[in-house]
């Protein structure tokens, strides 16, 4: 059985989310390759990197 995330499916759920639901995705997904969560962050609205940074400290 394959445990791997569905990327397209998360990533249309990111790209589709407010600001808090995409702090959400981006701290509690696993299992994403460092490609994929650097395509994610390229989907986040940069005046707000401060709030991703404290949800992930």
């Amino acid at each position: 059985m394959d445990t791997k995330p569905n990327f397209e499916e998360i990533k249309r759920r990111f790209k589709n989310a407010d600001l808090d639901e995409k702090i959400r995705i981006y701290t509690t997904t696993q299992g994403l390759t460092v490609e994929q969560f650097k395509e994610l962050l390229r989907m986040f609205p940069i005046q707000h990197l401060d709030k991703l940074e404290k949800a992930m400290a």
